[in-house]
């Protein structure tokens, strides 16, 4: 039975006895690139890069922080707080849904993230005197423990790790869904967030699947930069590892806090 022939890249018919390509052609084959990589003008993502936007989100949300902490007078305290917590909330979704995430946006989010972290580190430095450093130094060092632990391979990000982290990430922010609309009915919700025994074991379980999104964090930035992806994406990255340290940090506050109660 005959075959239909089929063209090939060299605009000859597959399929029967036709000549081998010439050595010009082999080369060609040989010198085209695997992956087209970026647009021409752009580049590749370096860790440089992520490195670099990371500060600078982390930065802006240290200044817009310490700007809130300090000059917020007390009658916008509240307002200010809640804007935000709102603005940064509805910029980060809009921004992870989407993927559409540059400087401008990913410094927008900082500023809203920085004035919602310094109202609320500043209620609790308030109540607990010194607390807010340790928060700090709690983040740092089990991000740093983090990263040190999957940098020698003791935590291998595998697609059942990945299930299981994603699906834990989404559990925990269901639960605390419902202990918001639990507020309506009752005036400590779900006991997730009021002190006590279960606040603790809930905010000790968010910083443990807080600290292993670092992981995931940690491997999407090293299999960006290995696979060549574009240098646009950087800021993707810088944000991605930016949500997850404020989170991680608020967790840690809030833990602390009970922990003092």
């Amino acid at each position: 039975m005959a075959q239909n022939p089929v063209i090939n890249r060299f605009g000859r018919e597959s399929g029967g006895n036709y000549p081998a390509p010439s050595a010009t052609e082999l080369q060609g084959m040989y010198d085209q690139p695997a992956y087209a990589g970026p647009r021409q003008g752009q580049g590749f993502m370096t860790l440089d890069d992520v490195v670099q936007r990371t500060a600078a989100m982390l930065g802006t949300i240290f200044v817009a922080g310490a700007i809130a902490w300090v000059a917020l007078p007390d009658k916008l305290f509240l307002p200010g707080l809640l804007i935000g917590a709102v603005g940064g909330l509805a910029l980060g979704l809009y921004m992870s849904f989407t993927a559409k995430v540059n400087a401008g946006t990913a410094l927008l989010y900082s500023v809203f993230e920085g004035v919602f972290l310094g109202a609320i580190s500043r209620v609790f430095e308030q109540r607990w005197d010194g607390i807010v450093i340790q928060a700090v130094a709690g983040t740092t060092m089990v991000a740093a423990g983090m990263l040190f632990v999957y940098k020698i391979g003791a935590i291998r990000v595998t697609p059942k790790f990945t299930r299981i982290v994603v699906g834990a990430t989404m559990g925990v922010f269901g639960l605390m869904l419902v202990n918001l609309v639990a507020y309506l009915f009752t005036p400590n919700g779900l006991g997730l967030r009021s002190g006590g025994p279960i606040a603790i074991i809930f905010s000790l379980i968010c910083i443990v699947i807080a600290a292993s999104n670092l992981v995931l964090d940690f491997d999407m930035i090293e299999r960006g930069i290995r696979n060549g992806a574009p240098q646009k994406l950087a800021w993707f990255a810088a944000f991605g590892l930016t949500v997850t340290l404020v989170w991680l940090y608020l967790e840690i506050l809030r833990l602390l806090g009970n922990l003092r109660r």
